[in-house]
Formats: C-alpha cells, sequence, structure tokens
C-alpha cells in the first residue's frame, strides 16, 4: 500500500465506514418494507438484504474472511471520492471491518439481552408441565435427529454436526407472538403453551449453544470438560433466574436514585455487561451471559422501560448483525445447476424437513385434560428466527461450519420462519371460519 498522509489515511477511512453502513442500513431498511407489505418478519428483509450486498450479490459488503474481492465499481467510486488508488481502499476496507464487527456483536449482545428480558417466567411456571413438556420435545427431537443424521447419512464431522443440531432447537418467540397476537390467539391455551415452551426453548437451545462454541473453541471432547460446561451453564442460567427475584429489587432502588439522563439503558448495559464478562470468566460464551442479564432484569419494574429503551438499540444493531450474516452467505454452494452442489442441497432439505417434523412432533408430546389444537401448538414451535439467525451467526464467528452447512442452515432458518406464519395463518384462519359457520 502506497504511503498515506494522516489526514488522507483519515479520509478514506470514514468514507469507507460511512458507505458500508449506508449500504447496510439503507438495503436492510428497503428489504424489511418489502416483508411487512408481505406480512412476513423484517428479519427475512434483513437476511436477503445481506445476501444482495454481500459476497452472493453485488460484493458491497465482503467480509474478509470469506477472500471475496470487494466490487471494483464500488472501490473506484470510494478512491475518487478519497483520491487514492482502488487497491488502496481494499486494503483499508479489510483492516477497517472488525469496526462493523464490533457493532454488529453490540446488536447480538442487545438482542439476546432483549430475549431474556422479555422471557416471562410466571407465564412458563402457569403453563408448567405441558410448555416443559412442548420444549423438550423440541429440543431434543430436531437436535438428536439432526445430528445423528448429519455424521451418519453425510459423515459431516462431530463438531459441526452437533452445532447443525442445536441450531435446530430454537423457536422464535417475536414471530409466534405476533401471528398469535394478529389473530387474537395469545391468550388461547395453544398460545400460552407455545409461548411458555418458547422461553423454555430458549433457554436450553442458547445452554447448548454456549457448551458447543465453548468445546469447539477449546478443542476438547472428553467427557470431562462437557459435563463440567454444561453444569456451568445449567447452574449459570438457574442463578440468573434465582436473580430474578433477588436482584431485580436491588437494580430498581439504584435506578430510583439516579437521575442523569439515560439512567436506566445505561445501568441495564452494565448488568448485561458484568453477566457477559461473568459467563466468559468462567468459560462460557459471552452471549448466554447477555440472555442472564436480561433473564435477571425480567423482574424488574421497570420491565417496561427497559424494553422500551432497548428496542432502538437492536432496531439499530441488531440489523447490521442480520445483514452481516447474508454477507457472508455464498449461495452458489447451493445452486442447483452444479452437480458439485447436489450434496449440500440435499443436507439443506434434509435440515428443513427434520426442523418442521421435530417441532410439529413436539405439539403432540403433552398431556392436556382440555382439548387443544395440537397442529397449532407444533406450527408455533416451528419458526427458528432472530434466534436461528443468532445460532448461525456464531457458529460462523467460530468457524465451525463449511460453506455448505452454513449455506443449508441459513435455508433452514429462513425456510421455517417464512412457511410458519403462513401455516398457521391458514390453520387458524380456517378454525375461526369453521366457529363462525357453526
Amino acid at each position: 500500500m502506497p504511503e498515506l498522509s494522516a489526514h488522507s489515511l483519515e479520509v478514506t477511512e470514514t468514507l469507507i465506514s460511512g458507505a458500508r453502513f449506508l449500504v447496510i442500513l439503507v438495503a436492510a431498511r428497503l428489504l424489511a418494507e418489502t416483508m411487512v407489505r408481505f406480512k412476513l418478519p423484517t428479519i427475512l428483509g434483513e437476511l436477503v438484504a445481506g445476501l444482495i450486498v454481500g459476497i452472493s450479490g453485488f460484493h458491497l459488503v465482503v467480509p474478509p474472511e470469506t477472500q471475496a474481492v470487494l466490487s471494483e465499481g464500488f472501490s473506484a467510486v470510494l478512491g475518487g471520492l478519497a483520491h487514492v488508488p482502488g487497491d488502496v481502499v481494499g486494503e483499508l476496507y479489510a483492516e477497517t471491518f472488525p469496526s462493523v464487527e464490533a457493532v454488529a456483536s453490540l446488536g447480538l449482545f442487545s438482542l439476546l439481552f432483549l430475549t431474556g428480558l422479555e422471557s416471562d417466567l410466571d407465564e412458563l411456571v402457569a403453563v408448567g408441565g405441558k410448555a416443559t413438556s412442548v420444549a423438550v420435545a423440541g429440543v431434543v427431537l430436531p437436535f438428536a435427529i439432526g445430528t445423528a443424521g448429519l455424521m451418519a447419512i453425510f459423515q459431516v464431522d462431530l463438531i459441526p454436526a452437533v452445532f447443525a443440531g442445536a441450531s435446530m432447537t430454537a423457536t422464535s418467540i417475536a414471530i409466534t407472538a405476533s401471528v398469535f397476537g394478529e389473530l387474537k390467539m395469545l391468550r388461547s391455551s395453544e398460545g400460552q403453551i407455545v409461548l411458555g415452551a418458547a422461553v423454555l426453548d430458549d433457554i436450553l437451545g442458547i445452554v447448548i449453544l454456549a457448551v458447543v462454541v465453548s468445546l469447539a473453541s477449546s478443542g476438547s471432547l472428553t467427557i470431562g470438560p462437557i459435563i463440567s460446561l454444561v453444569a456451568a451453564a445449567v447452574v449459570f442460567v438457574l442463578a440468573a433466574i434465582g436473580l430474578s427475584r433477588s436482584a431485580a429489587p436491588l437494580f430498581d432502588k439504584l435506578i430510583e436514585n439516579l437521575q442523569a439522563t439515560g439512567e436506566i439503558v445505561v445501568a441495564s448495559f452494565v448488568v448485561l455487561v458484568v453477566c457477559a464478562f461473568t459467563a466468559t470468566a468462567i468459560g462460557l460464551e459471552a452471549a448466554l451471559g447477555a440472555f442472564a442479564a436480561g433473564l435477571i432484569l425480567s423482574k424488574s419494574k421497570h420491565r417496561h422501560d427497559i424494553e422500551q429503551q432497548v428496542k432502538p438499540v437492536v432496531a439499530l444493531f441488531a440489523t447490521i448483525f442480520f445483514v452481516l450474516i447474508g454477507t457472508k452467505m455464498d449461495l452458489s454452494v447451493v445452486n442447483p445447476f452444479d452437480p458439485a452442489n447436489r450434496e449440500g442441497l440435499i443436507i439443506a432439505a434434509f435440515l428443513l424437513v427434520v426442523a418442521i417434523a421435530g417441532k410439529v412432533a413436539a405439539g403432540w408430546l403433552y398431556a392436556s385434560k382440555e382439548p387443544t389444537n395440537r397442529l397449532v401448538v407444533g406450527l408455533g414451535m416451528m419458526p427458528r428466527g432472530e434466534v436461528g439467525l443468532i445460532f448461525l451467526g456464531l457458529g460462523s464467528q467460530a468457524k465451525l461450519l463449511s460453506p455448505s452447512l452454513e449455506a443449508a442452515i441459513l435455508l433452514m432458518v429462513i425456510g421455517t420462519t417464512f412457511l410458519a406464519p403462513l401455516l398457521l395463518r391458514f390453520v387458524l384462519g380456517h378454525e375461526e371460519e369453521a366457529v363462525e359457520a357453526s
């Protein structure tokens, strides 16, 4: 790279960062608005935006680890504005990319914090046995069948297979709740069972995720470390649930004594950082700590205010996280016209079938004296949504997955997220018509 003055370097880096965020946010907003008009989740739009601007599309946002080349036209425009050669833009682009990844990580942790915060533990207790049965079955079935199938049928290595199996355990509370709310079914028996089970699903799934990523980073697969990690993760989450009753009142007292602007959001993020730090210090994933922080504050009497102040942070920074996931996905590995991709497509179809069947089957695996629509319960557990993408993003960051397996998991997440709202509306809509006809 030719010698640049400090001013030229600063100007070029500023233009690169500004252009990158502009491309990400504008593309995400345009596609999210499109999805909303078709009554589909906005995260699908953000994912598609990433695919369009990333290495599967126009190469406007290219993570360095993909080894993809930045668009020549984009480099030339930025180079012309900064008065530097295009190859200098490419080098500085790669060097400054960690800054956007740091922002995306903030989005990930904020989203996990909000997920924990919105987990209604009382609701989980209220539907207790039913929700627990559905949640456990909805985790065990896709995880066990997915992992075993990938290893036995497709000869996928243990850690990637376990991670792919873990990615199918998630359930998106937000997507299911929005559909049930729209159809006025949120307070129905089915709605309560699904919401309670989804909370437990998230807890179980994120514990599994934390253990798998930690095992992969340590390179140890002996039984001792596995048991230790599982025990640490379970104790950590149980401690967070316990602290939700004892620490939340202390947090409330602190908030009431603070007077400077932004006291709620700053204090909340202090709790988040402390929990993420603690999780990392004991060998778990920081992501589990962020989720636990949300669980701790879920009993705060300021919970609504915390949600309202954290949601804009999530809306902005989690968008960047989801777009970056899309930018890394090389869809050429699932191009149906390339014979070499046949196995990747079969893996994607396998994961999608297991992901759907595992959750739908869970809808039949609970005891209930009152009549409930078990198909609705199963379909309500089906969308992976933002939680599935969190799994995929962490797996990608940890470099656990091959490009074809990454793309297969992405297609599974998109497929379940797209199909679940459509099928729920279809089934519940027909029920509503039947009730009105009678």
